[in-house]
């Protein structure tokens, strides 16, 4: 069973890319909603060489949900924003997390039609995305899990982007290189080539070398960070999973803490996966992430 890509149209009528694997006789979903750089294919259903273990959708549809990957505008196959057509000092980050909740509902309306549950789970900025959408719409979902969160986080937001050799928010988008990229993830050469070639072969991809990525998240990353996050998790109403990696440096504990001990929700669970990073869903206890957030999601619906 192979990964394919629908086609879900936004309320302005802007093309959203969605990714699914879907096992027959499937009654639940899974939504996932990406981070701030890399796209659905990338993050959820890297395409490694002959192994498919690094693929959350193959694990979600495995365990017989159908599993879903939302490009958000901006990233993947999606529709591009206007503004990243033009210069990047041509505007200001035009996807922020409030008009990308907007994608994800719609994502979700259009899945839920033909599941009695649906589970949503956010990645970096998905959180943001993911968290904002639950707060505002008070959707009908079975849980939410919130990976890295970045919520509040103890770092100055300076020191975040020159760790990712950033210099500007306050522009539309900006590029990312391959060179720098791979010197910054380190790791398995399979799995970068995999990562890398999801996100040159999409619409962020300028050639081989460079693809772009919009500003939005990283405004709202910077929001965060200056104590004032996109979403309140008071507001969400689903059974919450707050799950990190020991080592991620930019969901910190502090932040993630703060994000389990402000949920009011009857059933919530924090969980932290020793010696992971911040791409828990690339990292050598991957299926223990799979896992555990398989697991909440059978408890909550």
């Amino acid at each position: 069973m192979n990964v394919r890509a629908r086609t879900v149209e936004a309320r302005d009528g802007a093309r959203l890319n969605c990714w699914q694997r879907v096992p027959e006789g499937a009654t639940e979903a899974v939504v996932f909603v990406h981070g701030s750089i890399t796209n659905a294919r990338a993050l959820f259903a890297t395409p490694v060489a002959d192994d498919d273990s690094y693929s959350w959708l193959h694990a979600a549809s495995d365990l017989g949900r159908g599993a879903y990957a939302l490009d958000v505008r901006g990233y993947g196959d999606s529709d591009l924003p206007p503004e990243m057509d033009d210069a990047p000092e041509a505007g200001g980050p035009p996807v922020r997390a409030d008009r990308a909740a907007n994608d994800v509902a719609d994502t979700l309306a259009t899945v839920r039609e033909d599941y009695d549950a649906v589970h949503l789970v956010g990645v970096s900025w998905g959180c943001h995305t993911c968290g904002r959408y639950v707060e505002r719409d008070d959707p009908d979902l079975a849980s939410l899990t919130q990976v890295a969160p970045v919520y509040k986080p103890r770092y100055d937001f300076a020191d975040g982007m020159d760790a990712l050799g950033l210099d500007s928010v306050d522009v539309a988008w900006y590029t990312q290189d391959r060179e720098t990229v791979r010197e910054r993830q380190g790791g398995d050469d399979a799995l970068f080539e995999g990562i890398w070639q999801a996100q040159v072969e999409s619409n962020q991809g300028i050639d081989e070398t460079t693809y772009k990525a919009q500003t939005g998240a990283l405004a709202d990353w910077r929001a965060s960070c200056e104590g004032d996050p996109a979403w309140d998790p008071a507001g969400i109403d689903v059974p919450t999973l707050v799950i990190r990696g020991t080592e991620d440096e930019i969901a910190d504990r502090p932040g993630s803490l703060d994000h389990f001990d402000e949920l009011t929700v009857d059933t919530a669970d924090y969980v932290e996966i020793d010696g992971g990073d911040h791409y828990l869903m690339h990292g050598d206890r991957r299926r223990d992430c799979f896992a555990i957030v398989d697991g909440f999601q059978d408890r909550a619906r």
